[in-house]
C-alpha cells in the first residue's frame, strides 16, 4: 500500500518542479520585458537581480536624477487580479533595505530614490503588456 502512494506521488513532485521552473522562466521573461519597456523610456539600467543580506532588487534604473527600485510582477492570463499586484509591506521593507544597501555600496545616498512596480501580464495572444505604477510603495525607514 505504501509503495502505491509513492508512485502516485512521484508524478505530482516532478510536475511542480516543472511549474516552478516554468514559473521562474516567465519570471525572468517579464524582468527583460521591464527593461525594455524602460530602455525605451530613456532610462539608465545601473543593475539587473541585485541581490545582498537584505534581498533581492529586481531592476534599479536612473529616471531623470532619481534612482528608482522597481519590483516586477507576472500575471498570467488565468491570474488576472484587476489592477496592479500589490507588494506585501514584509517585501517592501525587504526591498527598501536592499535599496539602502546598494546606495550606500554604490556612493549614491545622496540621491533622491523611488520604488516602482511593474506588472507584466502575458496574454494568450500577442506580446506582454506592461502597467507601470511610479512611487507605488515607501518601505518603513527610508
Amino acid at each position: 500500500m505504501n509503495f502505491v502512494f509513492i508512485k502516485r506521488l512521484l508524478p505530482i513532485a516532478s510536475w511542480r518542479r516543472r511549474a516552478s521552473s516554468d514559473h521562474l522562466r516567465l519570471g525572468r521573461r517579464s524582468e527583460r520585458s521591464a527593461a525594455r519597456y524602460l530602455k525605451q523610456r530613456r532610462w539608465r539600467i545601473l543593475a539587473r537581480n541585485y541581490r545582498c543580506a537584505a534581498g533581492e532588487i529586481d531592476l534599479i534604473a536612473v529616471d531623470g536624477g532619481s534612482i528608482v527600485f522597481v519590483e516586477v510582477k507576472t500575471q498570467t492570463r488565468e491570474d488576472v487580479r484587476g489592477g496592479a499586484v500589490p507588494v506585501h509591506p514584509t517585501q517592501q521593507d525587504r526591498i527598501g533595505r536592499a535599496a539602502r544597501i546598494f546606495l550606500a555600496a554604490s556612493g549614491l545616498d545622496d540621491r533622491s530614490c523611488r520604488f516602482d512596480v511593474i506588472v507584466v501580464s502575458w496574454p494568450a495572444r500577442g506580446g506582454p503588456r506592461i502597467q507601470h505604477v511610479e512611487d507605488a510603495f515607501h518601505p518603513r525607514g527610508t
